[in-house]
């Protein structure tokens, strides 16, 4: 589980660090070519470039959650039939006693 946690908060640092670093390269001249653009067109290539940054993080998030091994994670025995529980009272028609679950009429 930490290591999931800690793959998910990278990902969230990469997902802030990455636009903001690419605006301030360009709007500080830091990156090469960027002097010699009009101000139009630094504005739009940096917001570009860093709306694709955030984009690539997230796929390179969601590549390493499906190389994640499905046999790794157990569920919660308890958890499991409290929901084959719910799912089988919903399915067979028996109404609960919780008054906030009636229909109200």
């Amino acid at each position: 589980m930490a290591w999931v946690m800690q793959k998910f908060i990278v990902a969230s640092m990469f997902m802030w660090i990455l636009p903001i670093a690419i605006l301030y390269g360009f709007n500080n001249n830091l990156l090469p070519g960027s002097t010699t653009m009009s101000p139009y067109s630094l504005t739009l290539l940096s917001g570009f470039l860093a709306v694709i940054s955030v984009n690539i993080v997230i796929v390179f998030y969601i590549v390493l959650a499906l190389k994640e091994p499905v046999t790794k994670h157990k569920p919660d025995a308890s958890f499991l039939a409290e929901a084959k529980d719910s799912v089988k009272k919903f399915t067979s028609g028996v109404t609960s006693s919780d008054p906030a679950l009636k229909k109200q009429e």
